[in-house]
C-alpha cells in the first residue's frame, strides 16, 4: 500500500478525535489534518514529533490532508485505521497470511459480511467446504517490543469476539487477526488492564477454538506492507507508556 502525495510535518496539537494541527516541514505552513484513527494514540501524537500527512484535496472534504503515520524514535508507525482490512484481504488472497488448521485452498474472500448482530471484516470459503470469519484489528500501541490492543476500551471489539466464539461453536472456522502497523515487535497481546473483559473474552474464545493471529508490517512515511507472522501471548506483561497521563478535556 503506497500513499499518493506524502509530506512530512511537525505535529502540534490534536483538537479532537478527528482533527489535528500540524506544520509542514518544507514550507512551515500550519495545516489542519484529518486524523485517520479515533484511538487515543497519546504515546504517538506528542507535540513536536514528525508525522506523515497525505495531501488529498477535494471540494467534498473539510481538510486537505490526512495524518497517516507517526515517527516514534527511528520507527514509523502507521495509524491509518482503514489500512488493516485492506492488508488482511490482500494477504489472504495472495497467501501472505495463512490460516492455521485450514486444509483447503481459499476459493472466496469477501469483505464486511454480516453474521448475527455483527459485521465481520472478512468471510472465507475453501475448496474443502470450510467456511469462516476473520475479524481484523489494527495495532498501534507499543512499548519495549510488546504490541497491544486496544489503546482504548472497545465495546465493538468485545462484541465481535463473542460473536466469533458463537460462530466457532456452530462449525465456522474463526480468527482474530491483528495487523501490527509497525515493524519492531517481539510479541503481541491484549491490554488486559485497559479492558479486562476483552482479555477474558479472548481467553474463552480461544478455549472454544477461535485462533488469534498477528502479522507485523514494514512501514515508512509513504508505504506499509505486510511482513511476517509474530507471536501472540495473552499472558504477556505490558507496561503502558500512557499510564498516569492526564486525559485532555
Amino acid at each position: 500500500m503506497k500513499y499518493s502525495t506524502i509530506y512530512l510535518a511537525i505535529f502540534l496539537e490534536r483538537s479532537n478525535r478527528f482533527i489535528a494541527r500540524c506544520r509542514l516541514i518544507d514550507t512551515e505552513e500550519e495545516i489542519i489534518v484529518h486524523v485517520k484513527n479515533t484511538g487515543r494514540c497519546k504515546e504517538l501524537l506528542i507535540p513536536g514529533v514528525i508525522v506523515a500527512v497525505n495531501h488529498q484535496p477535494s471540494a467534498k472534504r473539510k481538510t486537505a490532508y490526512d495524518l497517516i503515520a507517526v515517527k516514534k524514535g527511528l520507527m514509523w508507525i502507521n495509524i491509518d485505521s482503514q489500512i488493516p482490512n485492506a492488508l488482511a484481504s490482500e494477504g489472504l488472497t495472495t497467501g501472505t497470511i495463512s490460516l492455521p488448521g485450514i486444509t483447503g485452498t481459499l476459493s472466496l474472500v469477501k469483505r464486511e459480511v454480516t453474521y448475527g448482530h455483527s459485521k465481520f471484516d472478512l468471510y472465507f470459503e475453501t475448496d474443502q467446504q470450510e467456511k469462516g470469519f476473520v475479524e481484523v484489528k489494527g495495532m498501534t500501541l507499543e512499548n519495549q517490543g510488546v504490541g497491544v490492543f486496544p489503546d482504548a476500551p472497545t465495546l465493538r471489539g468485545l462484541k465481535h469476539v463473542r460473536e466469533l466464539q458463537h460462530a466457532q461453536q456452530l462449525g465456522y472456522r474463526c480468527f482474530v487477526l491483528f495487523i501490527v502497523q509497525f515493524s519492531q515487535i517481539r510479541v503481541a497481546t491484549i491490554h488486559s488492564e485497559m479492558q479486562p473483559a476483552l482479555s477474558e473474552a479472548i481467553k474463552q474464545a480461544k478455549a472454544d477454538g477461535v485462533q488469534i493471529l498477528a502479522y507485523n508490517c514494514e512501514v515508512d512515511q509513504e508505504t506499509i506492507a505486510l511482513k511476517e507472522a509474530v507471536s501472540f501471548d495473552l499472558n504477556q506483561p505490558f507496561i503502558d507508556p500512557n499510564q498516569g497521563k492526564v486525559e485532555k478535556a
